[in-house]
């Protein structure tokens, strides 16, 4: 049996196949991005989804074959690869798996591990590709200065729209409401007290009105509409400077993946494509 895990910023998904590539198990587990909980957060939730899928396909962790862990944040604190390297042999029993950022689970994945980029944008946004031999990730500096184009992007540029339908600043739009309507305020104001006060500034949380944003946008808000344009061309930029990062040649054709939910939204994924293409 080999064992894929693919950490990200809502859930861990885990699965296994077996020597035919037939997925013998697959199950999800909370989060391992450990930034906000400490890095012990990473070996409990290992622990509980690979007790799981193994459980599910009747093996024990030991007769493993293989394993590749696609963590979150990997790489972004020197200090703890060591510890994130030793994490899932102590809980597989054996020294058979390679761990690094989750980036690579969907390049690889999604290309089958030819040369190409893989732009993901979910809670967050990065891009990896690869190209004869040589990776390179763009992207994914984190929620508070980067992540551009990712859900938690797109919902503080909705609620920062928010604030100025509300004092005035902006034209008020649908977003307005239904924003107001989705969080219960009693007052505009309140939503300093639910994002701030009551949530502490959840990233999931935050990163989930993305989809009030959307729905503003296909219900007529011209400023949430631009808000998903923004995000399109933000994700493209990403994909090209990964391309020249990694030396395709200006007539070279690049195979291009995406995943992510913020990629589920229609426009985006057509704006996307738009601004792909106007870059040749």
């Amino acid at each position: 049996m080999y064992l894929g895990v693919d950490g990200g910023g809502t859930k861990t998904a885990l699965c296994l196949v077996d020597e035919g590539g037939r997925v013998a198990a697959q199950t999800q587990a909370p989060s391992c991005y450990y930034f906000t909980e400490g890095i012990d957060l990473v070996g409990r939730v290992l622990k509980e989804g690979i007790d799981e899928v193994c459980a599910q396909a009747s093996v024990e962790p030991a007769e493993i074959r293989y394993a590749f862990f696609g963590l979150p944040t990997y790489g972004e604190v020197s200090g703890d690869v060591p510890t994130l390297d030793a994490v899932p042999g102590e809980i597989l029993g054996h020294s058979r798996y390679a761990c690094d950022n989750d980036t690579v689970c969907g390049w690889a994945g999604s290309l089958g591990g030819v040369d190409g980029i893989n732009v993901v944008s979910g809670t967050g946004s990065i891009t990896y590709g690869e190209r004869l031999g040589r990776g390179v990730r763009v992207g994914g500096w984190g929620d508070l200065f980067g992540d551009e184009g990712s859900a938690y992007w797109i919902s503080i540029k909705g609620l920062n729209a928010f604030t100025r339908m509300s004092d005035g600043r902006l034209p008020v739009g649908p977003l307005h409401e239904a924003l107001r309507t989705h969080l219960e305020l009693v007052a505009d104001l309140d939503l300093v007290d639910v994002v701030l006060n009551r949530w502490q500034g959840g990233r999931s949380e935050i990163a989930a009105l993305s989809r009030i944003v959307v729905k503003a946008a296909e219900t007529g808000d011209e400023c949430a509409a631009q808000i998903l344009a923004e995000a399109a061309d933000e994700l493209a930029r990403l994909v090209d400077t990964t391309r020249r990062i990694l030396d395709f040649g200006p007539e070279e054709k690049v195979p291009v993946s995406y995943s992510g939910g913020v990629f589920s939204v229609r426009s985006i994924v057509d704006g996307f494509g738009s601004a792909l293409e106007d870059l040749h």
